[in-house]
């Protein structure tokens, strides 16, 4: 298992965002990651997304299902291989 960190940014549509917010945050519930951390950024730009995932392939796939990527509501994301 490797841990990935999913850092994004969000388009400066308030109303897109609020939109798709919950649709995001059931989303990553519904993984029942245990090593999931995440939260928003302070001033609400984004947020970052730390995870466990046996490889590259399943990190990118749990990214790329989000609601967030799947409604274009970030204007730009990575994904990134952490080492802890």
């Amino acid at each position: 298992m490797s841990t990935y960190v999913f850092i994004y940014f969000m388009v400066d549509d308030v109303e897109t965002v609020k939109r798709h917010l919950g649709a995001h945050v059931k989303y990553w519930k519904s993984l029942k990651l245990d090593s999931l951390r995440n939260g928003p950024f302070t001033d609400k730009s984004g947020g970052l997304i730390m995870f466990n995932a046996a490889s590259p392939q399943i990190a990118r796939e749990r990214i790329e299902l989000d609601p967030f990527v799947t409604e274009k509501v970030l204007k730009e994301y990575w994904l990134k291989e952490w080492v802890s």
